[in-house]
């Protein structure tokens, strides 16, 4: 593994078509032995997402401003 441009790391594909996720990449998003990832193709690029679990989710948007203008016949 190499350090690239802006911490961008370089991985091998093993034979096996496998790529180990480098431990700081791993660390900074938490992400655990067993989780799940959705694997994305995405303009001739490759991402990886850590799926997570709605109730994880629960109050991550508290303290959000939920006034919002309408207009008058949507109410």
């Amino acid at each position: 593994m190499r350090d690239n441009t802006k911490g961008m790391k370089t991985v091998t594909i093993s034979p096996k078509h496998q790529i180990v996720i480098p431990l700081a990449i791993r660390q900074s998003l938490g992400i655990r032995p067993g989780q799940k990832i959705l694997a994305l193709q995405a303009e001739g690029r490759i991402e990886l997402i850590p799926v997570v679990k709605a109730k994880k989710l629960r109050g991550f948007l508290k303290g959000i401003d939920t006034s919002v203008q309408r207009d008058e016949d949507r109410f």
